[in-house]
Protein backbone atom coordinates (compact mmCIF):
# COMPACT_ATOMS: atom_id res chain seq x y z
CA UNK A 1 0.00 0.00 0.00
CA UNK A 2 1.00 3.74 -0.68
CA UNK A 3 -0.09 7.16 -0.15
CA UNK A 4 -1.22 8.94 -3.44
CA UNK A 5 -1.56 12.27 -5.82
CA UNK A 6 -4.99 12.36 -7.66
CA UNK A 7 -4.99 15.35 -10.00
CA UNK A 8 -9.22 16.76 -10.34
CA UNK A 9 -10.74 19.92 -11.21
CA UNK A 10 -14.27 20.38 -11.11
CA UNK A 11 -14.66 20.67 -14.62
CA UNK A 12 -12.72 17.13 -15.45
CA UNK A 13 -13.84 15.53 -18.44
CA UNK A 14 -13.79 12.16 -16.71
CA UNK A 15 -16.27 11.00 -15.14
CA UNK A 16 -14.81 11.76 -11.69
CA UNK A 17 -17.38 12.17 -8.13
CA UNK A 18 -14.42 13.06 -5.62
CA UNK A 19 -15.88 11.59 -2.63
CA UNK A 20 -17.38 8.43 -4.20
CA UNK A 21 -14.79 7.46 -7.39
CA UNK A 22 -12.11 8.69 -9.64
CA UNK A 23 -11.97 7.71 -13.27
CA UNK A 24 -8.92 7.23 -14.71
CA UNK A 25 -7.07 5.51 -18.22
CA UNK A 26 -5.15 1.93 -18.21
CA UNK A 27 -1.64 3.71 -18.32
CA UNK A 28 -2.27 4.96 -14.26
CA UNK A 29 -3.85 1.42 -13.08
CA UNK A 30 -0.13 0.19 -11.56
CA UNK A 31 0.16 3.33 -9.21
CA UNK A 32 -3.70 3.38 -8.15
CA UNK A 33 -3.53 -0.04 -7.36
CA UNK A 34 -1.06 0.44 -5.43
CA UNK A 35 -3.02 3.31 -3.42
CA UNK A 36 -5.60 0.69 -2.48
CA UNK A 37 -6.44 0.19 1.33
CA UNK A 38 -4.75 3.31 1.81
CA UNK A 39 -5.01 7.40 1.67
CA UNK A 40 -5.17 9.45 -1.58
CA UNK A 41 -4.98 13.51 -1.71
CA UNK A 42 -6.98 15.39 -4.14
CA UNK A 43 -5.06 18.25 -6.40
CA UNK A 44 -6.48 21.02 -8.15
CA UNK A 45 -4.37 21.51 -11.14
CA UNK A 46 -2.28 25.11 -10.60
CA UNK A 47 -3.81 26.31 -14.54
CA UNK A 48 -6.57 26.05 -13.03
CA UNK A 49 -8.42 29.85 -11.83
CA UNK A 50 -8.20 29.87 -8.51
CA UNK A 51 -7.19 26.80 -7.67
CA UNK A 52 -7.57 24.79 -4.21
CA UNK A 53 -4.64 23.41 -4.73
CA UNK A 54 -4.61 19.94 -2.33
CA UNK A 55 -8.28 19.79 -1.07
CA UNK A 56 -8.99 16.59 0.20
CA UNK A 57 -8.23 13.55 1.49
CA UNK A 58 -9.50 9.91 0.75
CA UNK A 59 -8.71 6.34 1.30
CA UNK A 60 -9.19 3.84 -1.59
CA UNK A 61 -11.20 1.07 -1.40
CA UNK A 62 -10.88 -1.13 -4.55
CA UNK A 63 -10.63 -0.44 -8.37
CA UNK A 64 -12.65 -1.72 -10.94
CA UNK A 65 -12.98 -1.65 -14.83
CA UNK A 66 -15.57 1.10 -15.08
CA UNK A 67 -18.61 -0.65 -16.32
CA UNK A 68 -19.81 2.74 -18.17
CA UNK A 69 -16.61 3.23 -20.58
CA UNK A 70 -14.54 0.65 -21.82
CA UNK A 71 -10.98 0.87 -21.55
CA UNK A 72 -11.43 3.00 -18.61
CA UNK A 73 -11.09 1.92 -14.81
CA UNK A 74 -12.58 3.72 -11.31
CA UNK A 75 -11.05 4.24 -8.04
CA UNK A 76 -13.95 3.70 -5.85
CA UNK A 77 -13.30 5.70 -2.42
CA UNK A 78 -14.28 3.83 1.26
CA UNK A 79 -17.55 5.33 2.15
CA UNK A 80 -17.05 8.01 5.06
CA UNK A 81 -13.27 8.54 4.32
CA UNK A 82 -13.63 11.82 1.74
CA UNK A 83 -13.21 14.70 3.56
CA UNK A 84 -12.45 18.20 2.27
CA UNK A 85 -9.92 20.46 3.73
CA UNK A 86 -10.96 23.29 6.11
CA UNK A 87 -7.38 25.02 4.89
CA UNK A 88 -6.43 23.96 1.04
CA UNK A 89 -2.99 23.62 0.66
CA UNK A 90 -0.75 25.73 -1.92
CA UNK A 91 0.86 23.16 -4.62
CA UNK A 92 4.03 25.80 -4.38
CA UNK A 93 3.48 28.39 -1.24
CA UNK A 94 5.52 30.93 0.38
CA UNK A 95 7.84 27.70 1.85
CA UNK A 96 8.15 26.62 -1.46
CA UNK A 97 7.05 22.93 -2.58
CA UNK A 98 4.73 21.34 -0.28
CA UNK A 99 5.41 17.85 -1.90
CA UNK A 100 9.04 17.75 -1.99
CA UNK A 101 9.46 14.16 -3.69
CA UNK A 102 8.88 16.29 -7.19
CA UNK A 103 12.16 17.93 -6.77
CA UNK A 104 15.30 16.17 -8.48
CA UNK A 105 18.31 16.76 -7.38
CA UNK A 106 19.17 20.30 -8.88
CA UNK A 107 16.17 20.85 -6.70
CA UNK A 108 13.88 22.07 -9.31
CA UNK A 109 10.27 20.31 -10.42
CA UNK A 110 10.41 17.47 -11.87
CA UNK A 111 8.19 16.21 -14.89
CA UNK A 112 6.44 14.18 -12.27
CA UNK A 113 4.55 16.87 -10.93
CA UNK A 114 2.43 16.77 -14.92
CA UNK A 115 1.70 12.91 -13.60
CA UNK A 116 -2.54 13.06 -13.04
CA UNK A 117 -2.02 9.76 -10.34
CA UNK A 118 1.88 9.89 -8.59
CA UNK A 119 2.59 8.07 -4.97
CA UNK A 120 3.28 9.95 -1.98
CA UNK A 121 6.41 9.51 0.51
CA UNK A 122 4.88 9.42 4.21
CA UNK A 123 6.78 12.52 4.96
CA UNK A 124 4.88 14.16 1.97
CA UNK A 125 1.33 13.01 2.60
CA UNK A 126 1.83 13.75 6.28
CA UNK A 127 2.92 17.46 5.66
CA UNK A 128 0.35 17.91 3.26
CA UNK A 129 -2.32 16.89 5.72
CA UNK A 130 -1.20 18.76 8.61
CA UNK A 131 -1.08 22.04 6.52
CA UNK A 132 -4.88 21.23 5.98
CA UNK A 133 -6.18 20.46 8.43
CA UNK A 134 -3.90 22.03 11.19
CA UNK A 135 -4.56 25.56 12.00
CA UNK A 136 -5.83 28.11 15.30
CA UNK A 137 -9.33 26.87 15.59
CA UNK A 138 -11.61 29.96 16.62
CA UNK A 139 -14.88 28.08 15.28
CA UNK A 140 -15.10 25.74 18.21
CA UNK A 141 -18.21 24.11 18.87
CA UNK A 142 -20.53 26.00 21.32
CA UNK A 143 -19.24 25.66 24.79
CA UNK A 144 -20.41 21.69 26.61
CA UNK A 145 -20.75 20.40 23.31
CA UNK A 146 -20.22 16.69 23.07
CA UNK A 147 -18.76 16.82 19.85
CA UNK A 148 -15.18 18.30 21.89
CA UNK A 149 -15.65 15.48 24.81
CA UNK A 150 -11.93 13.29 23.48
CA UNK A 151 -10.95 15.48 20.96
CA UNK A 152 -8.26 16.47 22.91
CA UNK A 153 -6.19 13.73 23.29
CA UNK A 154 -6.39 13.21 19.27
CA UNK A 155 -5.17 16.84 18.44
CA UNK A 156 -1.60 16.44 18.39
CA UNK A 157 0.00 16.91 14.95
CA UNK A 158 1.26 14.44 12.28
CA UNK A 159 4.54 12.42 12.93
CA UNK A 160 6.96 10.72 10.35
CA UNK A 161 6.90 7.52 9.16
CA UNK A 162 5.45 4.85 11.35
CA UNK A 163 4.40 7.75 14.13
CA UNK A 164 2.47 9.69 10.63
CA UNK A 165 0.83 6.07 9.81
CA UNK A 166 -0.76 5.67 13.13
CA UNK A 167 -2.26 9.34 13.00
CA UNK A 168 -3.77 8.69 9.94
CA UNK A 169 -6.23 6.28 11.71
CA UNK A 170 -7.57 9.54 13.15
CA UNK A 171 -8.64 10.82 9.98
CA UNK A 172 -11.37 7.98 10.60
CA UNK A 173 -12.49 9.30 13.78
CA UNK A 174 -15.97 10.95 14.07
CA UNK A 175 -14.86 13.30 16.81
CA UNK A 176 -12.51 14.57 14.36
CA UNK A 177 -14.42 14.76 11.45
CA UNK A 178 -17.45 16.73 13.15
CA UNK A 179 -15.21 19.04 14.07
CA UNK A 180 -13.29 19.09 10.70
CA UNK A 181 -16.45 19.66 9.10
CA UNK A 182 -17.84 21.80 10.97
CA UNK A 183 -14.41 24.51 10.37
CA UNK A 184 -15.21 24.01 6.86
CA UNK A 185 -18.77 24.46 6.86
CA UNK A 186 -18.82 27.36 9.10
CA UNK A 187 -16.34 29.29 6.87
CA UNK A 188 -17.70 28.68 3.69
CA UNK A 189 -20.68 30.02 4.56
CA UNK A 190 -19.14 33.15 7.27
CA UNK A 191 -20.81 31.74 10.10
CA UNK A 192 -24.34 32.55 8.58
CA UNK A 193 -27.29 30.46 8.42
CA UNK A 194 -28.32 29.84 5.31
CA UNK A 195 -31.86 29.62 6.09
CA UNK A 196 -31.90 33.01 8.39
CA UNK A 197 -29.41 34.85 7.55
CA UNK A 198 -28.59 35.57 10.77
CA UNK A 199 -24.87 35.43 11.78
CA UNK A 200 -24.74 35.45 15.67
CA UNK A 201 -22.13 35.20 17.83
CA UNK A 202 -21.86 34.35 21.81
CA UNK A 203 -20.47 35.78 24.45
CA UNK A 204 -17.56 33.40 23.98
CA UNK A 205 -16.59 34.67 20.58
CA UNK A 206 -18.15 31.30 19.63
CA UNK A 207 -20.91 31.13 16.23
CA UNK A 208 -23.99 30.18 17.40
CA UNK A 209 -24.47 27.92 13.84
CA UNK A 210 -23.85 24.66 13.30
CA UNK A 211 -22.23 22.03 10.66
CA UNK A 212 -25.36 20.23 9.15
CA UNK A 213 -25.02 17.48 6.76
CA UNK A 214 -27.58 17.20 4.03
CA UNK A 215 -27.42 13.44 3.77
CA UNK A 216 -26.31 12.22 7.18
CA UNK A 217 -23.30 10.61 7.85
CA UNK A 218 -25.69 7.43 9.26
CA UNK A 219 -26.85 7.44 5.08
CA UNK A 220 -23.49 7.73 3.82
CA UNK A 221 -23.41 10.96 3.83
CA UNK A 222 -19.91 12.14 3.06
CA UNK A 223 -17.90 15.05 4.93
CA UNK A 224 -17.86 17.41 1.75
CA UNK A 225 -18.57 20.82 1.77
CA UNK A 226 -21.44 20.37 -0.84
CA UNK A 227 -23.09 17.89 1.56
CA UNK A 228 -22.90 21.03 4.43
CA UNK A 229 -24.98 23.79 5.21
CA UNK A 230 -24.28 26.22 7.79
CA UNK A 231 -27.46 25.99 9.98
CA UNK A 232 -28.98 27.73 13.32
CA UNK A 233 -29.36 25.58 16.22
CA UNK A 234 -33.40 25.48 15.85
CA UNK A 235 -33.53 25.20 11.88
CA UNK A 236 -30.74 22.75 12.15
CA UNK A 237 -33.66 20.26 14.23
CA UNK A 238 -36.32 21.55 11.60
CA UNK A 239 -33.87 20.18 8.55
CA UNK A 240 -33.12 17.10 10.20
CA UNK A 241 -36.67 16.27 10.81
CA UNK A 242 -37.72 17.18 7.09
CA UNK A 243 -39.88 20.03 8.47
CA UNK A 244 -37.92 21.99 6.51
CA UNK A 245 -36.15 21.41 2.76
CA UNK A 246 -34.66 23.23 -0.40
CA UNK A 247 -35.34 22.67 -3.96
CA UNK A 248 -32.37 22.21 -6.52
CA UNK A 249 -32.23 26.29 -6.99
CA UNK A 250 -32.01 26.50 -3.63
CA UNK A 251 -35.50 27.97 -2.76
CA UNK A 252 -36.77 27.05 0.87
CA UNK A 253 -39.61 24.63 1.41
CA UNK A 254 -41.52 24.74 4.66
CA UNK A 255 -43.29 21.19 5.28
CA UNK A 256 -47.63 21.33 5.78
CA UNK A 257 -47.14 19.36 9.43
CA UNK A 258 -45.25 22.02 10.76
CA UNK A 259 -47.57 23.49 13.91
CA UNK A 260 -46.18 27.22 13.22
CA UNK A 261 -46.23 27.61 9.66
CA UNK A 262 -46.21 31.44 9.92
CA UNK A 263 -43.83 31.67 12.86
CA UNK A 264 -41.46 28.91 10.53
CA UNK A 265 -42.02 31.54 7.73
CA UNK A 266 -40.90 34.74 9.44
CA UNK A 267 -37.83 32.80 10.04
CA UNK A 268 -36.69 32.66 6.65
CA UNK A 269 -34.28 35.26 4.67
CA UNK A 270 -36.33 38.02 2.73
CA UNK A 271 -34.89 36.18 -0.47
CA UNK A 272 -36.71 32.77 0.17
CA UNK A 273 -33.59 31.38 -0.56
CA UNK A 274 -30.55 29.19 1.29
CA UNK A 275 -27.59 31.66 1.44
CA UNK A 276 -24.31 29.85 -0.06
CA UNK A 277 -21.15 30.34 -0.82
CA UNK A 278 -20.29 32.38 -3.21
CA UNK A 279 -18.15 29.94 -4.74
CA UNK A 280 -20.56 27.71 -7.40
CA UNK A 281 -18.12 24.57 -6.40
CA UNK A 282 -19.07 24.96 -3.04
CA UNK A 283 -22.81 25.05 -3.00
CA UNK A 284 -24.72 22.62 -2.06
CA UNK A 285 -24.99 19.51 -4.62
CA UNK A 286 -28.26 18.31 -6.38
CA UNK A 287 -27.97 14.78 -5.81
CA UNK A 288 -28.24 15.56 -1.78
CA UNK A 289 -30.35 17.67 -1.71
CA UNK A 290 -32.80 15.36 -3.93
CA UNK A 291 -31.99 12.72 -1.03
CA UNK A 292 -32.91 14.58 1.21
CA UNK A 293 -36.25 15.79 -0.19
CA UNK A 294 -36.60 12.07 -0.67
CA UNK A 295 -36.33 10.58 2.35
CA UNK A 296 -36.61 13.37 4.98
CA UNK A 297 -38.64 15.91 3.79
CA UNK A 298 -42.10 15.99 5.16
CA UNK A 299 -44.73 16.91 2.40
Amino acid sequence: MSFGVLIHRTDSIYDDTPAERYQFPPQYLGRVQACVGDWIVYLEPSKVPATRGYFAVAKIQQVIPDPGTPGMYLALIEPGTYLDFPRPVEFNGPSGLVERGLLNDEGRISGRAQAAVRTLSPTDFGRIVSAGLDEPDTLLPRLGDPALSGFEEEQTPFMHDAEERQRVVQLSSRIVRDRLFRRLVLRAYDQRCAVTGLKLINGGGRAEVEAAHIRPVEANGPDILTNGLALSGTVHWMFDRGLIGLDDDLTIRVSRQVNDLEGVRAMINRTGRALTPQRISERPHPAYLKWHRENRFKQ
